[in-house]
């Protein structure tokens, strides 16, 4: 199962895998293919 994510710009899903990318600081950077919104240094928990 893969998990989808929906764009908080133009509302299109796109797999996990395509659209977030780790940093190694821990955080994450969320860019949608379709309309190329970008969201940087989204924080996450470690664990």
């Amino acid at each position: 199962m893969k998990l989808k994510i929906i764009c908080p710009s133009c509302q299109k899903e796109d797999n996990l895998e395509n659209v977030l990318t780790a940093q190694s600081n821990q955080n994450v950077i969320y860019e949608c293919p379709q309309c190329h919104f970008t969201k940087r240094n989204i924080e996450t928990n470690k664990g």
